[in-house]
């Protein structure tokens, strides 16, 4: 059944969140791509987080292993993958103790009963089955064998009990298709796509979709289990697709090649959660992008300053621990001045830290992280869409400036989807590229010349006759480009290398006010992923009427000539950021901002509510709902 055939007899919601979890080998975030997919056809705003374990292939049934992929969708304009889950869906009893406290209060909670074997119950650390005891009292509480019920669905097809128990993640996708009146099309296509070459398991699975939606309408699920329709959310026209942060930010860096009329350079590691860019840019051949997988993460960075030294467009990307690895030969991108984008998809740390939750924790290391006096332009992404304009900023820039670029993302914003609206690429504005063709007549060429505007210096590629030069690691006379110890000279480099990045100031946009207005008694500062949740908050709070504005930084590095006028007009400040407070130091250090740091470091994102009574209890303390009593969110 096709969406809104019976929409007189569904219960209409302005929004929905759904949490899908199970084992990592139940099929969780196929499930949630899937229907998010059918989401969007149906014309509703969302926003997703896939929740991965941090283990590879942690034990079946263990709580280290559960997998989750959350689903906000509505009528009206969505920003984050929501508070609390309205449903949650468990697949076996390790899920449902990681996830049950997330669920809202009077929340649906859809239950494989056939997965609560006294062996799944141990490993998830259960005493007694839950089902037996007043744990999910609270709830309303959906419960059957969709082990059993997907075994009968596909019987006819012959299979192993291990492959047929493989398709009941698509037999509990038929059911909250059903019950969210969500078109399967769009799966049954995708389907026949995937397992093309395997007949048996294509009709299997397309049987247990069809069987779990049909169990909706003919099974006896008792009086307060309704379907619901969700109307279509109201958007600009054009054309829409869902995107991931990390496609979004490959398109665009794919078009700042065609904008700027140069190849593109990919040199990169695998590492959680970067590596979907890699595999995004691997595809884009056609658009005169190059992927290089190197053997370590120096390997993958020097790459790209060569193909940079070369006359491409050189970019390198990782988390946290492969920035760190990078960081000798991010000094050597400064010192030859040469152009690079360095995208950095944040993790939870130290160390190897925690690969798959996400965390704002490398803004000091793009900012200070290198040896020596070497600054760089520093940028950040505020949702997956917005991941594709900055990629071209950020190219831009490393252009224009001759400097490498260091792009921050995080692991929400490069797996979590939004819809997007495809550019007019034509609309976009292109990218001058200064590369010198010939000599300038009568004068030896010096490669660290500079702009006088940006301090720039000529990009000659290697060949070019007439431009023959040296360039390298160590310091070399501001006059000749020649290597150079002499200490003044060290010193004239030092200050030419960071006014050069100072002047960037006069070449980005002033800070504006994301929401609400300039100047008043708050304004909740913001960069990277928390964009969502501090809007949806400071909405909230303003609807409350309380005068709270959102200020969201994306040029950190510089930062914007205005910023620090803005945030002067405000009486009070809360920086919102998921570490322990690292823009807040950047920022008390540039305009001696008396600040307060609301902090998270839990691997998951701000929930809306807890910024929300952050900023109750800074503008009317003690009235707050759940106040919050230290600086940092309460878990």
């Amino acid at each position: 059944m096709e969406p809104f055939e019976t929409a007189d007899r569904l219960e209409a919601l302005d929004s929905v969140v759904v949490r899908f979890a199970g084992d990592s080998g139940d099929g969780m975030q196929l499930t949630g791509s899937q229907f998010t997919s059918s989401t969007a056809l149906a014309g509703n705003d969302l926003a997703t987080f896939p929740d991965f374990p941090a283990e590879i292939r942690a034990p079946a049934g263990t709580t280290f292993g559960v997998s989750a992929f959350q689903i906000n969708f509505g009528s009206a304009t969505v920003l984050t993958a929501g508070d609390d889950p309205d449903v949650l869906v468990a697949m076996n009893p390790a899920a449902l103790k990681v996830n049950l406290h997330t669920l809202r209060e009077g929340g649906m909670v859809v239950i494989d009963t056939g997965s609560f074997s006294a062996r799944n119950l141990q490993k998830a650390g259960f005493e007694s089955n839950p089902l037996d005891t007043p744990l999910l009292d609270r709830f309303r509480v959906l419960q059957f064998d969709i082990s059993k019920l997907t075994l009968e669905s596909v019987k006819e097809f012959g299979l192993s009990n291990k492959d047929a128990l493989r398709c009941k993640n698509m037999w509990t996708l038929g059911l909250m298709m059903w019950m969210f009146s969500r078109p399967r099309q769009a799966v049954i296509t995708w389907l026949n796509s995937k397992f093309a070459a395997k007949p048996l398991l294509r009709d299997a699975n397309i049987a247990a979709l069809n069987a779990g939606h049909a169990f909706g309408d003919t099974a006896e699920l008792g009086a307060s289990i309704k379907r619901y329709r969700v109307d279509r959310a109201q958007a600009e026209p054009g054309e829409y697709r869902t995107v991931t942060g990390s496609q979004a930010l490959a398109w665009g860096i794919a078009a700042a090649g065609q904008l700027a009329k140069l190849p593109i350079m990919f040199g990169s590691y695998p590492i959680t959660p970067a590596s979907p860019l890699l595999h995004e840019l691997s595809r884009m051949k056609e658009f005169n992008v190059m992927t290089f997988q190197a053997e370590d993460e120096i390997a993958a960075i020097c790459s790209a300053i060569g193909a940079s030294f070369a006359g491409s467009i050189g970019v390198t990307s990782s988390s946290g621990p492969g920035i760190a690895l990078k960081g000798e030969a991010l000094g050597l991108a400064i010192s030859t001045e040469l152009p690079l984008l360095v995208v950095n998809s944040q993790r939870g740390g130290p160390s190897t830290g925690l690969p798959t939750k996400t965390e704002q924790s490398d803004l000091y290391q793009a900012v200070y992280g290198r040896n020596g006096d070497a600054p760089l332009p520093v940028i950040a992404t505020a949702t997956p869409g917005d991941c594709f304009d900055v990629a071209i900023e950020a190219t831009r820039l490393a252009l224009k400036y001759m400097t490498p670029v260091m792009l921050l993302t995080d692991g929400y914003i490069a797996n979590a989807a939004e819809p997007w609206k495809l550019p007019d690429f034509n609309s976009l504005p292109g990218i001058e590229v200064a590369q010198k063709q010939f000599p300038d007549e009568g004068v030896a060429f010096n490669p660290y010349a500079r702009d006088p505007k940006t301090l720039a210096r000529p990009w000659a590629v290697p060949g070019t006759p007439g431009l023959e030069h040296r360039i390298g690691g160590i310091e070399k006379s501001t006059e000749t480009g020649h290597i150079s110890y002499d200490a003044a000279n060290h010193q004239k480099m030092s200050n030419l290398r960071a006014e050069k990045i100072n002047r960037i100031a006069d070449d980005i946009p002033l800070q504006s006010v994301a929401f609400g207005k300039e100047g008043g008694r708050l304004a909740v500062v913001g960069w990277g992923s928390t964009f969502g949740p501090i809007d949806q908050a400071v909405r909230r709070a303003r609807a409350e009427g309380l005068d709270a504005s959102h200020i969201h930084i994306r040029h950190i590095h510089p930062f914007p000539k205005n910023l620090g006028d803005l945030l002067a007009s405000y009486d009070r400040v809360i920086v919102a950021e998921m570490n322990m407070g690292q823009l807040i130091t950047v920022l008390r250090d540039r305009f001696l901002l008396d600040a307060r740091a609301f902090t998270k470091v839990s691997g998951q994102p701000f929930k809306i509510r807890e910024l929300l009574a952050a900023i109750e209890e800074e503008l009317d303390p003690g009235s707050a709902q759940g106040a919050i009593s230290s600086h940092r969110a309460a878990e």
